[in-house]
């Protein structure tokens, strides 16, 4: 099933927050997004339909294995190409909104050849080398 960008884009917000704060509620949603509530509500309903994620008798929003895959997929490509971008001189704020319209479009192919390329590069530069995510998003040790 094909999922909408609006919905990776509902999904990695609400694992940041997890990430962030432990919890995911609808208002943070709706802040960090800076969308209306009642939008949050209607894209968590068709979330929870589609069995991405699950809310429980207080609101509180949770991921399902597929949500999360969704959701960090989505939020690994973010980290890549936000410090992709950064590494060739793009301004931290303007990469990260170039990062969130890219990560939905760009096809694997092209991602794992940005993938490779950083890899080389952070071969090549062990002095930046613990600053850039791998491909997986997580940061090097």
């Amino acid at each position: 099933m094909e999922i909408r960008k609006s919905s990776e884009d509902y999904l990695e917000t609400m694992l940041m927050l997890k990430e962030q704060n432990g919890y995911v509620r609808s208002i943070d949603i709706a802040k960090h997004l800076n969308v209306t509530k009642p939008s949050v509500s209607y894209a968590t309903k068709r979330l929870r339909e589609n069995g991405y994620i699950e809310m429980n008798n207080d609101g509180l929003i949770t991921l399902t294995d597929s949500g999360m895959a969704i959701a960090h997929k989505i939020l690994d490509r973010h980290k890549m190409l936000s410090q992709f971008l950064i590494m060739l001189g793009v301004d931290k704020d303007v990469a990260d909104e170039d990062a969130c319209n890219i990560e939905h479009d760009i096809s694997n192919e092209s991602f794992e050849a940005i993938c490779n390329h950083v890899d080389n590069f952070m071969s090549e530069c062990p002095r930046i080398n613990s600053l850039a995510p791998d491909c997986e998003g997580r940061t090097r040790e």
